[in-house]
């Protein structure tokens, strides 16, 4: 990313510095260049931290999906395929909205996996015999 300026990827930067020095583009508020945060920038109360007017959760296992409903937005958390292939089909009865994963490709990419596996199980018993 060209102009990380709120600390992407750069851990020992993670808080927001203002631009400075001379030629700054961003400080000029010269056209094609990042905005500058400044302040009316902040989001209502009402909006602030939702996401598609739903309140967001995040979830690791089944028991913290229990807790989610119409009313809020998933966002599943750093796990397994395994576990997040069950929880998938889950939120897929459920019919409850995923911010950070397409369903379709994923379970595309479980089912080749899977399939491939087993192809090797089979290749490797035949091999044994």
């Amino acid at each position: 990313m060209r102009f990380s300026k709120l600390g992407r990827r750069r851990k020992k930067k993670q808080k927001w510095r203002r631009p400075t020095g001379r030629h700054n583009k961003m400080r000029d508020k010269k056209r094609g260049y990042p905005i500058v945060v400044s302040i009316g920038y902040k989001q209502k109360n009402q909006i602030r931290d939702l996401i598609n007017k739903k309140t967001p959760i995040t979830v690791y296992n089944l028991n913290d999906l229990k807790k989610a409903n119409q009313n809020n937005v998933i966002i599943i958390g750093k796990i397994g395929d395994k576990k997040k292939a069950k929880l998938v089909e889950e939120i897929k009865k459920k019919n409850i909205e995923i911010v950070n994963m397409n369903i379709n490709k994923f379970m595309k990419k479980i089912k080749k996996k899977t399939k491939n596996e087993n192809q090797n199980k089979q290749e490797a018993k035949e091999k044994t015999k």
